[in-house]
């Protein structure tokens, strides 16, 4: 784990808000010089911290409107039954997400598709014609999105390290 000071944690507030900012532009609200703006966030590159720069694309705007948290059971356990469902998954665009699981489900998917057609056709030819090994499935439709974020709560990490 990497100690971040505060103006550590606002950089990566504000990029984690708006990642097209400037290094000028992140200074500025920081009150603080480019260059050394501009090493902290190289550095929280070097470092990890800072994985990827992306778009986030609307999925409502596109016409994705069907998410699904798809619970899994795999009909053997076993380290090599894991490793090849879970390559196999990795290769399935339409699964955002992917977890191991404790309790009841081995795994839980978040599926994002455009309606309740797509996700049955993705279940049937996809998911169980190209996933090895799966026992069960259970699907779990999102009726209303109360908060979706990308957004690490960062403030929280920095006051447990104090």
């Amino acid at each position: 784990m990497i100690d971040l000071d505060p103006q550590d944690v606002k950089i990566l507030e504000l990029l984690q808000q708006d990642a097209s900012r400037s290094t000028n532009e992140i200074a500025e609200k920081l009150n603080m010089s480019q260059s050394p703006c501009w090493r902290r966030i190289n550095r929280l590159q070097q470092d990890g911290l800072i994985t990827n720069t992306v778009a986030l694309v609307n999925r409502e705007a596109i016409g994705m409107d069907l998410v699904a948290f798809t619970t899994i059971n795999l009909s053997q356990a076993g380290r090599k039954n894991m490793e090849n469902f879970e390559a196999a998954v990795i290769q399935l665009d339409e699964v955002m997400e992917c977890y191991t699981m404790t309790g009841a489900w081995d795994y839980m998917l978040k599926v994002v598709v455009k309606d309740i057609r797509q996700y049955e056709i993705f279940v049937r030819n996809q998911l169980l014609a190209k996933v090895p090994n799966i026992g069960e499935i259970h699907s779990h439709m999102a009726v209303t999105e109360i908060k979706n974020s990308t957004k690490l709560p960062l403030k929280s990490q920095l006051e447990k390290s104090s």
